[in-house]
């Protein structure tokens, strides 16, 4: 399992994730990636949710969420995942992890904070969203349906020009449908990464016939 860690030599351009992960999918690891080669970043750091305030529904319990991550990421030395927000009490607040990060990796290192282009939108209901900017480098990742050059107009121009607009290959993959095709039986076959698939089947996580441990 990789985990960030301070070492004698600072990660200097690094990137935080966050989002609920349920499940992790190829969308996720396709976004990662090409902003690890445009942005050229040392490290890129997966933030599972315990809770997040603006997510409700139904979830797979945030221990199942970020075992998922570390079987999806497990090939790759340069994606971490952590336990930053699960080990936290309270609701998981963008603001709290960036503050977190900052204080670890010291003033010496750039942050950013990839976000998609339908949260991004969101921003002005975030908790502290000056805050946020001021603190790293806002990304916002296109997504298939959302217009980011209306930035501007949603979010006002100084908080516009705060933020990284990033363009990759848009797969049209969501975390909403991969659990309902689990709960009605069908394939999530090259939705999610080969160790994920496993783990959803054998655990029944997302089905209606949750027949696996609670790891909740």
């Amino acid at each position: 399992m990789s985990t960030l860690q301070q070492s004698d030599e600072p990660l200097c351009r690094v990137a935080i994730v966050g989002g609920t992960f349920d499940p992790i999918h190829h969308g996720h690891l396709v976004a990662a990636e090409e902003a690890r080669v445009q942005l050229g970043l040392d490290k890129i750091v997966i933030v599972p949710a315990r809770n997040q305030p603006m997510k409700g529904g139904n979830s797979a319990p945030p221990e199942q969420r970020f075992l998922m991550a570390v079987l999806a990421t497990a090939q790759h030395p340069q994606i971490a995942v952590s336990r930053e927000e699960l080990d936290r009490p309270g609701r998981s607040y963008t603001i709290d992890t960036v503050r977190a990060f900052r204080g670890r990796l010291g003033s010496e290192c750039e942050l950013f904070f990839l976000v998609g282009a339908d949260a991004v939108l969101e921003l002005p209901s975030w908790l502290e969203p000056d805050a946020i900017l001021d603190e790293c480098q806002f990304v916002a990742v296109h997504r298939p349906g959302y217009d980011l050059s209306q930035l501007g107009a949603r979010l006002g121009k100084d908080r516009a020009t705060k933020i990284m607009t990033l363009q990759i290959p848009q797969l049209e993959i969501s975390s909403t449908e991969i659990r309902e095709r689990v709960r009605k039986g069908m394939s999530i076959k090259y939705l999610v990464p080969e160790a994920v698939e496993a783990y959803i089947l054998k655990t029944g996580v997302y089905s209606d016939r949750n027949g696996g441990p609670d790891l909740g």
